[in-house]
């Protein structure tokens, strides 16, 4: 993606108690290291486990282990722990690897095509807490030809096979000896990757060492600190005190580094898009008209223009619009015209204070978003004051994720989502009923019978125009039964100490920061001479 410079000069004083965790790169001390080989950089949240066993770094990018495959900046695939691309057999049920012969483990031990095998065979395997399991539907089989091919079989011909093979790689000598879901691995994971895990201080920052022995050669970045910090205004004070190197920025934070000539922000497109949450066993949210007078209502280009300072894009389903596969006749404006005649049809009539109801029953429900999270702060706002308009009230809370999401089933939720690679990887898990309150796959409850057809058809045929077909109903489907109101995709917007060369960004899914970012390829960064 194109970057530009910023040139933002302001200078802030940094609270004592917030440094103390993480002291200024390039100064020595806490994250010590000198500024030429080591780099700071501030993320919002960390992740709840470092095993991709049970779900970390699915979608690639993870520092400490490498899948078979792996993405460009153009995110196309690419051979990682295997030679090549995959053979595949013509009937696509088929895929075999070859692996390379010269990766090693960070504890010295070769990688082989069991270690593949026993990661694969222990994500599917029903006891491993891995709530994206259904993403390997298809995986019938795998099994090992030899020290360095791995054979997958599958069920069905699924067309993004191939993009699921960026799973890290777990070795079967350390993981077969522990629990997968309660072992020390979990916070001590060894990897093929580029970095070594060298501290966890949960809630405060990841430390990683540069791996020497990367079959992929040494990283000149020697010292990987990813300090946690959940609050927007925390990052960019530290950010401007020197603390960091580089930051995660909403786009009204990032802008106020313009006029600093030190300092380069990256902005990544993504598919990482903001929705409401309108779960069925609510007696207000799960009546079809008040969603769809809800998605009618909704000013999305208000929200891109004023929330994210156009930093986004609206959203009228969960594909972006400039995503190959979104179906542009579900692109629509505002009409609070036509949002007000489907509720009165509908038999939701105002009242004294504006409010409708219906059978005595308001049309009144609670919002929550996630507590620190400025952006969803406002977009919950701004879609409470639009709901308003229709007559429909929406009083919005915040809450941590402990609070909210044991209220998941009956209130509404400001969420985030966004997958790469395939409309299956994010579509299935938000939408499908099989899915619906598994954790926070398809948080909604959502249950559609047509948008099901369209989800098992897009996933089980290797036509394209089948898949195109498919995935134009389901998004035709949504806008006359939405489970979500869909609201904005987000540019994600980095600011980074102008110091290294060969930063870029990727489109990005809705998990950032820690895994992806302008870092996403460190193990790639040359220091400026």
């Amino acid at each position: 993606m194109t970057t530009r410079r910023v040139r933002s000069a302001a200078v802030a004083a940094v609270m004592a108690g917030t440094v103390a965790a993480c002291s200024a790169p390039g100064n020595g001390g806490a994250d010590g290291g000198a500024a030429a080989d080591a780099v700071v950089i501030g993320v919002p949240s960390e992740p709840d486990t470092l095993n991709p066993l049970l779900g970390y770094g699915k979608d690639g990018n993870s520092k400490i282990f490498d899948g078979l495959l792996a993405r460009d900046a153009e995110m196309n695939l690419k051979p990682a722990l295997a030679k090549d691309l995959p053979e595949v057999a013509d009937d696509g049920r088929t895929y075999t690897f070859t692996l390379r012969d010269d990766v090693k483990f960070t504890d010295g031990e070769p990688l082989t095509s069991e270690d593949v095998v026993y990661t694969y065979r222990t994500v599917l395997d029903d006891k491993t807490n891995n709530t994206a399991k259904s993403e390997l539907d298809a995986i019938k089989e795998v099994r090992a030809d030899g020290d360095h091919k791995v054979v997958f079989t599958l069920d069905y011909p699924y067309a993004a096979f191939a993009s699921r093979t960026v799973l890290p790689i777990v070795p079967e000598h350390v993981v077969g000896k522990q629990d997968p879901n309660t072992g020390s691995f979990n916070t001590r994971p060894i990897g093929t990757g580029p970095y070594v895990l060298t501290d966890w201080r949960k809630g405060e920052k990841l430390t990683f060492k540069a791996n020497p022995d990367y079959w992929g050669g040494a990283p000149k970045v020697k010292k990987l600190t990813m300090a946690v910090i959940a609050d927007d205004d925390v990052r960019a004070t530290r950010l401007r005190s020197g603390d960091l190197d580089g930051a995660t920025l909403p786009p009204n934070l990032a802008a106020t580094f313009e006029k600093d000539d030190d300092r380069r922000t990256y902005r990544a497109t993504s598919y990482d898009f903001r929705a409401v949450t309108l779960p069925t066993e609510n007696p207000v949210t799960r009546d079809t008209a008040i969603r769809r007078a809800l998605d009618l209502s909704v000013d999305r280009k208000a929200m891109v223009d004023k929330i994210l300072d156009g930093a986004g894009r609206p959203a009228y389903g969960p594909l972006p619009v400039d995503d190959s596969w979104f179906a542009e006749d579900v692109e629509r404006p505002r009409d609070l015209a036509r949002a007000k005649k489907i509720l009165d049809d509908a038999g939701w009539k105002p009242g004294k204070d504006g409010i409708r109801a219906k059978d005595g029953r308001r049309a009144a429900f609670t919002l929550y978003y996630p507590s620190g999270d400025k952006v969803r702060q406002d977009h919950a706002l701004a879609y409470a004051s639009d709901a308003k308009q229709a007559g429909i009230d929406v009083t919005v809370e915040s809450g941590t994720w402990e609070v909210i999401e044991p209220r998941m089933k009956q209130d509404a939720v400001l969420a985030g989502f966004g997958s790469v690679g395939d409309p299956d990887f994010g579509l299935y898990t938000l939408l499908h009923s099989s899915l619906a309150g598994d954790g926070f796959n398809n948080m909604a409850r959502y249950d559609d019978p047509a948008v099901d057809k369209a989800l098992d058809e897009g996933r089980r045929t290797r036509v394209q125009a089948e898949r195109e077909a498919a995935y134009d109903d389901l998004q035709r489907a949504l806008v006359k039964n939405p489970g979500y109101t869909f609201l904005t995709h987000i540019d994600h917007l980095y600011v980074l100490d102008d110091d290294w060369d060969g930063l870029t960004t990727q489109t990005e899914p809705h998990e950032h920061g820690f895994a992806s970012g302008p870092w996403w390829n460190v193990e790639d960064w040359k220091p400026k001479k």
